[in-house]
């Protein structure tokens, strides 16, 4: 059943191919911190790469950081409750690990796109590589960083719903730009992406340099460092991303410079990421088993590979001007599962099956993003990681 939902995508995927050759990047960057700060820094660092790497083996080589780093983490807490006991039982030099390859990263991450045009190698499959494995590291830095504050343990931590909450805020920030981009042809890159990086960086060297024992004490007023964490998040979300979204869209529409006329064209790519999460949040509310405070990370893992890839449909069509399609293959099998799961047909085997789809849904993203690589590279007679060009038969 997946592959075919899978074969029907890559199949609508080539008919964007065309389009996707005329495609030209155009983003805005007015975050102080950026500008002022980190961009100076990239610029310098940029000078030492060699001009015979390519810029996705930059892109990709941060992404397997941030990879190796989750699955590190996930080692020594799997479930969460590493961090809430002093000391904690994660060592310490995991932590300073964490902050050199979120900072390699992020820093990684800043220097592709510059490295392209450096290199006069910029392609559309390069930001749709780019993209693509962000929508995905998006999940990721959260669902470590939870490890530094723990769950909740009755004292300290979060709790696992707050989690979910977070991750989801966060996963909708990301798609906001990307919808935003959508609607106006520009990415304005969201101020809250450098800011995160920093944050997460100066978080891990802290719970490196003093230990978990910060994070388990009042930090102001009686308030913890992560519930004034959770609050900015909020705040940045209610008060300056997701209104600055909205005003940019207006102010596109009031230059006639919109990329739909239509209300509902406008709106589209919403439906699919918006019923992911329904069915999700039905799941976590209704789960007769408690599945996510059971398997905390196995589900949370599981909501970002799904967020993943419903947005990279979105940016493929972003990119290339296409429609996207009203409802996105995943939600059909996932509706199945919810149900199952919801209306105790599941029973004790819901964990289990949260594993299996676990493992096939993330299975099936990674076969996705081979297969439009390969295509598109094909298609641009280039290769992904080499500045060579394909020989042609």
């Amino acid at each position: 059943m997946l592959s075919t939902f899978i074969s029907l995508a890559l199949k609508n995927l080539q008919q964007a191919y065309p389009s996707l050759l005329s495609f030209n990047y155009s983003a805005v960057d007015t975050n102080p911190l950026s500008v002022y700060i980190m961009q100076p820094i990239w610029n310098k660092i940029i000078k030492i790469v060699p001009l015979w790497i390519a810029p996705n083996l930059l892109t990709f080589s941060g992404f397997v950081m941030i990879l190796v780093n989750y699955f590190l983490i996930s080692f020594y807490d799997w479930d969460y409750t590493a961090s809430g006991t002093s000391p904690g039982l994660v060592p310490t030099w995991v932590w300073l690990f964490s902050a050199f390859t979120t900072f390699c990263a992020y820093a990684l991450d800043s220097i592709d796109g510059k490295h392209a045009r450096r290199t006069q190698s910029s392609t559309p499959l390069g930001e749709l590589f780019d993209h693509g494995l962000d929508s995905w590291a998006t999940s990721i830095f959260v669902l470590s960083f939870f490890s530094v504050c723990s769950r909740d343990n009755g004292k300290t931590g979060v709790s696992v719903y707050t989690m979910y909450i977070y991750l989801s805020i966060v996963l909708f920030n990301f798609m906001c730009s990307h919808w935003e981009k959508y609607n106006t042809g520009v990415l304005f890159l969201p101020w809250g992406y450098d800011i995160s990086q920093v944050v997460l960086i100066a978080a891990y060297l802290l719970t490196g340099a003093v230990g978990v024992e910060v994070w388990q004490k009042p930090f102001l007023f009686g308030y913890y460092i992560t519930d004034a964490l959770v609050i900015l998040l909020i705040g940045f979300s209610l008060f300056l991303s997701f209104p600055q979204t909205l005003y940019n869209i207006h102010r596109a529409h009031l230059k006639k410079t919109l990329k739909n006329d239509s209300l509902y064209e406008g709106l589209l790519p919403l439906v699919s990421p918006l019923l992911l999460f329904v069915l999700l949040t039905v799941w976590v509310v209704l789960s007769p088993g408690n599945i996510l405070a059971k398997q905390p990370r196995l589900f949370l893992w599981m909501v970002g590979v799904a967020f993943s890839n419903v947005i990279c449909k979105v940016i493929i069509c972003q990119m290339s001007g296409t429609r996207p399609e009203l409802f996105h293959w995943f939600l059909f099998p996932l509706a199945l599962v919810v149900y199952a799961a919801i209306s105790g047909l599941l029973g004790w085997t819901e964990e289990a099956v949260l594993a299996v789809f676990t493992g096939l849904l993330t299975a099936a993203h990674v076969h996705y993003g081979v297969c439009v690589g390969k295509q598109l590279s094909e298609h641009l007679n280039i290769y992904i990681f080499s500045l060579k060009k394909r020989v042609q038969e």
